[in-house]
């Protein structure tokens, strides 16, 4: 290929990738909202910060990695991801992915999976993959909303039982079982002062909008619980001392003999990143109006995110539900606020580290309490839950799986289940019926024909319950398929067509065929249907020509029995 030629070739790739990078549009609200955002952005910077560190800790690394990954991933991701108002970092969810990783390949490798599952998920942006999101069921969206919205209630009651944090394999893994653990040992005392700050920060976001909309109740609970603990001496456990600076950046060694191994690693990582930060979207758009967002721009904004950590030495970034479902109900509009959330994290490692580090984790336990409790609208679940009872099931099984097992796990169950019910639904749309002939002009030899009338699509599912039924027939000589009505048909459903023409003229019945649709002509023809017919002219485009030229099957029949 020439210089020219390849250089056109580029200009054009860049000319219709052009919507999935940053424009000035991202912005166009700003001067009426960054108020709003302003707000919103410190409210869930602090927020984001303890959980920043428990997550890289979690993972087996460091809190310093985690709060690297909370501060570049979230600013990338907000600058070049799809949607208005995510809020993106370490999550839980990947976690429960990154501990084993740690386990078998060490710290040192995962940098380079967070560059390539980077590398993964803007690939599949760019090809524009993003709209997979679009086939997953509302039921499995609110499911697994509901089950986000009780993980983070439950991850939060261990922060209120004790002072001291468990030890590693003290705690179950799951959200629920650890919750009933921590209760079991909780310090009352603890557990006194700790609700304590928990129903003042619920109270000050519950007071605070009814007093003015844009007063930010959780910020004002939050400082009020901080100065409360300065002031009286208790038992309640602040953020702690934190990373001072941020690393140099560098660009992750990946040594080749491992890139076998850390392939599929990464694979499973841009896997989950890709569903979780486009399930945090689009469940964040049903929050507020915030705009639509772009699925393949989410993903490519998200790869650049993980892929600017790992040059920091971070982990892998999704989409954040839990940070983004503070945002908004603070009052985020633009990704704005999600920028200024990383700004927030920055500046508290270069400049605030102190007074952040002694705000109380309860206060921000109590924060995430309210904000889990927001996430579940009545109506919603209402509705669900007496639109249809294969609806109302769906979104029961997945919410449980999402608390009980792993989020993904829940997604693609949900999905699975619903996609069964669409299924056994379009199933039973598919007709076949068998008719005795009714003809204008009625003849004694009708009653040895038989049609059999198809409506609706035939594919997998419907097929072996079309072929039994057609097959039933019995004590006639031809039978007319009438396919004028027949919608979808895939391979299995032609098969089948194949194999009923094929039975029937085994024993010894005359097949006939009418009304074979242009659309269906080519598959019937590859996988041969119109090639099981006894001779080519039993393919007939109306049904007086087929009658007709049954009934001349039928006398003959007739007189070579008499004959015989």
């Amino acid at each position: 290929m020439t210089a020219p030629a390849l250089s056109e070739r580029l200009r054009t790739a860049l000319a219709r990738s052009r919507d999935l990078w940053p424009a000035r549009e991202d912005y166009r609200l700003l001067p009426k909202t960054w108020r709003k955002d302003l707000v919103a952005g410190v409210t869930v910077g602090i927020v984001a910060l303890p959980l920043a560190l428990g997550f890289g800790v979690s993972s087996g690394l460091t809190a310093e990695q985690g709060l690297v990954t909370a501060i570049v991933a979230g600013l990338l991701a907000a600058v070049f991801g799809g949607s208005n108002v995510q809020v993106s970092g370490p999550t839980g969810a990947m976690v429960v992915v990154l501990v084993p990783i740690v386990a078998n390949y060490g710290v040192g490798a995962i940098a380079a999976v967070t560059l390539l599952a980077g590398l993964m998920v803007m690939a599949t942006g760019l090809l524009r993959l993003g709209k997979v999101v679009s086939i997953i069921p509302w039921p499995v969206i609110e499911g697994f909303t509901l089950g986000i919205a009780c993980i983070i209630f439950l991850q939060q009651v261990p922060q209120i039982t004790s002072a001291d944090p468990a030890e590693p394999g003290e705690l179950s893994s799951n959200a629920l079982v650890a919750a009933v653990q921590s209760l079991a040992m909780a310090d009352p005392q603890y557990l006194a002062w700790a609700l304590g700050a928990v129903v003042i920060v619920a109270a000050c976001m519950l007071i605070a909008p009814r007093i003015h909309p844009s007063i930010p109740g959780s910020l004002i609970g939050i400082a009020v619980v901080a100065l409360l603990a300065a002031l009286i001496p208790g038992p309640l456990a602040t953020i702690g001392a934190i990373p001072a600076s941020l690393p140099a950046p560098t660009v992750p060694t990946i040594d080749p003999a491992l890139l076998g191994v850390l392939l599929p690693a990464a694979a499973t990582v841009a896997t989950l990143a890709a569903i979780e930060s486009l399930l945090s979207a689009r469940v964040a758009g049903t929050m507020a109006d915030t705009g639509a967002f772009d699925p393949d721009r989410e993903l490519v904004g998200q790869g650049i995110a993980s892929i600017g950590a790992s040059l920091f030495g971070g982990m892998p970034a999704t989409g954040a539900i839990a940070r983004t479902s503070v945002s908004i109900r603070a009052g985020a509009r633009t990704r704005a606020s999600s920028i200024i959330h990383a700004l927030v994290l920055l500046a508290v490692v270069y400049v605030a580290a102190g007074p952040v580090g002694m705000i109380p984790l309860a206060a921000l336990a109590g924060v995430l309490f309210m904000t889990a409790i927001r996430m579940v609208r009545a109506a919603t679940v209402r509705s669900i839950m007496t639109s249809t009872r294969s609806d109302a099931w769906i979104f029961v099984i997945t919410a449980l799986v999402t608390v009980s097992f792993d989020l993904i796990v829940a997604v693609l169950i949900g999905v699975v289940l619903a996609a069964i019910v669409a299924l056994r639904s379009a199933a039973r749309t598919t007709g076949v019926s068998l008719e005795p002939i009714q003809a204008a002009s009625p003849s004694e030899l009708d009653g040895s024909i038989v049609a059999v009338r198809f409506q609706g699509p035939l594919f997998f599912v419907s097929s072996e319950r079309v072929f039994e039924t057609v097959m039933e027939v019995r004590d006639v000589t031809v039978v007319i398929l009438r396919l004028s009505r027949l919608e979808r048909v895939d391979a299995s459903g032609a098969q089948v067509l194949a194999e009923i023409v094929r039975g029937l003229e085994r024993r010894g019945i005359t097949v006939l065929i009418k009304g074979v649709q242009d659309s269906h002509s080519a598959l019937f023809r590859r996988v041969g249907v119109l090639a099981a017919l006894r001779h080519h002219k039993h393919l007939f485009v109306d049904f007086d020509s087929a009658l007709e030229h049954a009934r001349s099957h039928v006398e003959r029949a007739l007189a070579a029995r008499r004959d015989a």
